[in-house]
């Protein structure tokens, strides 16, 4: 799941940085990809860290009731952008798990995991809304809030998750 943060401010970041890992109930904040979460001491859940390890870890508990490990990246926008933010499940826990993520359609994805993650969005944006949360395989930045104008597209190989109001509205991947 990718979210458009909506602006490049450190600190709406870090409000759905913490917002996603409590929405997800992510266990444990590491900063080292390449070894086990035992293996390292964990790392605060900020905006610092991420800058300082380009990835997050912890794990997380799939809707199957696996614990597997699960990650967090910033996509940075600068001048030019908002921020992204992307919360994942690397394909090899997802193997690992035994969780099924793909069914012959053109893109991973699994409708399970997708609601999954669409209930974690939801979570996430109330306590700290964001611009658009994009569901699907390497997603982040395939389109954006100002391009979609408010309205999810018909035809969807991806899930979307945009705000009207106060609310978040979930469109599921259709294709």
């Amino acid at each position: 799941m990718a979210i458009e943060i909506g602006s490049s401010d450190d600190a709406r970041l870090q409000a759905v940085l913490s917002a996603l890992w409590s929405a997800a109930g992510v266990h444990g904040c590491f900063g080292r990809g390449d070894r086990e979460p035992e293996e390292q001491d964990p790392v605060p859940c900020t905006v610092g860290s991420l800058a300082e390890f380009g990835h997050l870890h912890g794990r997380v508990r799939l809707p199957t009731g696996q614990l597997v490990v699960c990650g967090c990246v910033a996509i940075r926008g600068g001048d030019d952008s908002g921020d992204w933010l992307d919360l994942y499940v690397p394909v090899g826990a997802l193997d690992h798990a035994g969780t099924a993520y793909w069914d012959g359609r053109p893109c991973f994805r699994s409708d399970v995991m997708d609601e999954w993650l669409a209930t974690i969005g939801i979570e996430t944006f109330k306590n700290a809304p964001f611009s658009l949360g994009v569901i699907g395989f390497e997603a982040s930045g395939s389109t954006d809030a100002a391009t979609l104008k408010g309205k999810v597209p018909q035809t969807r190989d991806i899930g979307y998750l945009l705000p009207h109001g106060n609310a978040l509205h979930y469109g599921a991947a259709n294709t």
